[in-house]
């Protein structure tokens, strides 16, 4: 869910404007399995709450790297 983090993060900072910008840089130019969309259709696929729940759940158990964006607490 690393990759589901820094999206929101980069959404919360304002340098993509919608999560299908970030869908579209990570499918074509980064080899993003495409059946799975992009990393934010997929954590829409899989629910905000369980992403955010495992995030919180990493950063207990591995410290504040792992500390989800505020714009995931937020949506979740």
């Amino acid at each position: 869910y690393p990759l589901i983090n820094e999206g929101a993060r980069i959404l919360q900072e304002g340098i993509a404007l919608r999560a299908s910008d970030i869908d579209t840089i990570w499918a074509t130019g980064y080899g993003f399995p495409l059946y799975r969309g992009g990393p934010m259709f997929y954590a829409d696929t899989v629910g905000l709450h369980n992403v955010l729940g495992t995030l919180t759940e990493y950063e207990q158990r591995f410290g504040p790297h792992w500390k989800p964006a505020a714009l995931l607490t937020e949506c979740a």
